[in-house]
């Protein structure tokens, strides 16, 4: 384990160094390489992936977690568009950000740098492999990946054909790394790697992100489980509302950016729940509520305390009446893992107050929570959700993933 980490780290960190010489053109040159080969070879990569899938099944892995980690020619066919919409990206290294004269002559100027050694952590999602790799090295990053188990033969799949395609075309071997022993002690590893790991990623569910945030003793991305909240406010457009609920939930319910609570002004709730749930419940969606709403509809299994906080990466769905939209926002600012929340009104100034009063990387009116994602926002893919504030916050691209260094130019200058 321990000799896995020190020599994929060294690679990485050697390989760091002669990223920076890389042109935009061999970058994105090796990236379109990627693309092509992930197309080329959909057959190897999915025939690792049943593995992965047979494996998990027998283990009893929910529903909603197997779809997670299925991988299909259409989900490659994805995957190798988010790469090559990543090479078509500006490149952000070498940018000068802004530069500026000081009185003795001095011309400072604000240049974009890699981090150098970025590693992630991450659980049964594969696609994280390729867009870690692809956002990387479009920054002249090196990566050193760590996978979960349940993924393993997918991910080493993968890794290979990026690995091919990529040092085949000028990028310097050691630029993409998978550590293939997934114990749990490779992962702790990974967290103290100093000298080796510039930034950590984490991305999973709350468990995951709670142990690195705790044991980590390198630089940490803080990406939280996205316990999202929608609120339908009384002066609302009905059939909107509930097409956006049923895309929140039901479109894809394992992911971080799906609803797990559903707040309702209680002006409406009495009309328009029981028209909810029966949409839910057509969805095969599990509905918890609070004592307000089996009032209205007896059905709704009683929710509890920790509903609120949950992350249900499932069908189910938490529901609460409210009295307005301070209620809610209270409840979403006490509750919510600051990810994705959104509010359903035809009240502008109901809208702004939401908009100004809610604590979260990302915030909607009348949209789905769904599109809190790198690909959607136009960043070509992403390497996680940042929630906390300092660095990046929200889908991280190709910028989350820059340092910066000053240039200094001068003709003489000493310090007085």
């Amino acid at each position: 384990m321990k000799d896995e980490l020190i020599y994929k780290g060294e690679a990485a960190k050697n390989a760091a160094f002669k990223l920076t010489t890389l042109t935009t053109e061999v970058k994105n040159n090796a990236l379109l390489k990627i693309a092509h080969a992930l197309q080329e070879r959909a057959d190897e990569i999915i025939e690792a992936n049943d593995k992965d899938l047979k494996a998990a099944e027998e283990k009893g892995m929910k529903k909603a977690m197997l779809d997670r980690l299925k991988l299909d020619k259409g989900r490659i066919d994805a995957i190798a568009e988010g790469v090559r919409q990543v090479a078509a990206l500006p490149d952000p290294i070498g940018e000068i950000i802004k530069e500026w004269t000081r009185p003795n002559g001095l011309l400072i100027a604000q240049k974009r740098v890699p981090m150098g050694v970025i590693a992630i952590i991450y659980e049964a999602r594969p696609n994280v492999t390729v867009d870690a790799a692809a956002l990387t090295l479009k920054t002249s990053n090196a990566v050193i990946l760590r996978g979960g188990s349940e993924a393993i033969n997918s991910n080493m799949a993968l890794m290979k054909i990026m690995q091919e395609a990529a040092y085949s075309n000028g990028i310097p071997e050691g630029t993409l790394n998978l550590i293939e022993d997934t114990s749990r002690e490779t992962a702790v590893g990974l967290m103290k790697l100093n000298g080796y790991v510039d930034m950590l990623i984490p991305r999973g569910g709350q468990g995951l992100i709670k142990t690195v945030v705790s044991n980590a003793t390198v630089p940490v991305v803080e990406t939280a489980a996205g316990n999202c909240h929608i609120y339908i406010d009384g002066e609302c457009d009905k059939k909107m509302a509930l097409d956006i609920l049923l895309n929140a939930k039901v479109s894809r319910p394992s992911v971080c950016n799906a609803v797990e609570t559903l707040l309702i002004d209680k002006k409406i709730a009495s009309e328009f729940l029981p028209e909810i749930y029966r949409k839910l419940s057509e969805n095969h969606v599990e509905v918890r509520g609070c004592d307000r709403c089996r009032e209205i509809v007896p059905e709704i299994i009683k929710a509890d305390e920790q509903d609120w906080y949950t992350e249900y990466n499932d069908y189910i769905i938490s529901i609460k009446i409210v009295d307005g939209i301070d209620e809610a926002i209270s409840h979403i600012n006490k509750y919510n893992t600051k990810h994705s929340e959104a509010i359903i009104t035809q009240n502008k100034e109901k809208a702004e107050k939401f908009l100004n009063e809610v604590d979260a990387a990302a915030v909607y009116v009348n949209a789905s929570t769904r599109f809190t994602d790198g690909f959607e926002f136009g960043f070509g893919a992403e390497i996680g959700i940042s929630t906390q504030k300092m660095h990046a916050r929200g889908p991280m691209g190709l910028e989350q993933l820059t340092s910066i260094k000053y240039i200094i130019h001068g003709n003489g200058q000493i310090r007085q």
